[in-house]
């Protein structure tokens, strides 16, 4: 009986033992994946980025270029912080709906594309910040109606319909004229038709900026800050760290911010 006993007391240790061993090497290999990701990506002097190449002015192929090249801030920032990693930036063009199958895909390595942490800050890993928006209210140059929000209630908006923007001039209380866009909104406001829209101020500001347009301004900002990052996969660890470095130098000797003032005429970036 005591032959049987210890018998069986062997057996099942050594298939404790066994198991034990299997989880450490399978964790061992999980934290050799994730350790490895920036050595990987050292070895290789590219960083993979993810982005629509359709969304100006952030990234976009400038169609008064030559050679239509890809181009617009997002890219710009992504590339100079490329650059002070030593690395290479090259970029994977992307429709947004298929963007974050692309990155789970490891197709990229990161994705520059001015992405909010709404919904997704549980699902992925960010950079720190590199831009901060608010809507705008922008109206007619000589218009001295509406300088705040509570100005807005009875005023006429043109607004896209499906846009948030909507729903921020509906609540304000705004009469709202649907149209297909901003160029057809700031339109109609030269023209005395509507007296207002709302849309974001970073597109207001790049439409100022290239446009020269001295008919129109933006009366007040409002709503809450919207905040955009570089995203990752869960578990990109050093890569995240080393993006966050060149960030931070790109913040304190002021690159961040002019590229920042290129695009948008003042640093959006803070």
């Amino acid at each position: 009986m005591k032959k049987a006993l210890l018998a069986l007391f062997m057996v099942v240790s050594i298939a404790v033992l066994a198991a034990c061993g299997a989880g450490n090497d399978n964790q061992s290999k999980d934290n050799g994946k994730n350790g490895d990701l920036w050595a990987s990506i050292k070895k290789k002097g590219v960083l993979t980025v993810g982005t629509e190449g359709t969304y100006e002015p952030f990234t976009y192929h400038d169609k008064d270029n030559d050679n239509d090249k890809l181009t617009g801030y997002d890219v710009e920032v992504i590339t100079e912080v490329a650059k002070r990693l030593g690395l290479k930036a090259e970029f994977k063009e992307t429709q947004w709906d298929s963007m974050f199958a692309g990155l789970n895909s490891k197709r990229f390595d990161v994705v520059a594309n001015q992405v909010g942490k709404t919904d997704r800050e549980n699902q992925y890993d960010f950079s720190d910040k590199y831009t901060t928006s608010r809507a705008v209210v922008v109206t007619k140059k000589d218009n001295n109606d509406i300088k705040s929000e509570k100005d807005v209630k009875g005023k006429t908006s043109a607004q896209s319909l499906t846009s948030n923007y909507n729903k921020l001039a509906t609540n304000a209380g705004a009469k709202v004229e649907g149209v297909e866009g901003m160029a057809q909104s700031l339109q109609m406001i030269q023209q005395g038709r509507v007296d207002m829209t709302y849309n974001d101020k970073l597109a207001v500001l790049n439409y100022l900026k290239t446009s020269g347009n001295k008919n129109v301004k933006i009366a007040f900002e409002t709503g809450d800050p919207q905040e955009t990052y570089f995203t990752f996969r869960k578990g990109s660890g050093e890569v995240v760290d080393q993006v966050n470095k060149a960030l931070k130098e790109m913040k304190e000797d002021g690159t961040l911010s002019k590229i920042s003032k290129k695009w948008f005429g003042e640093d959006v970036s803070k």
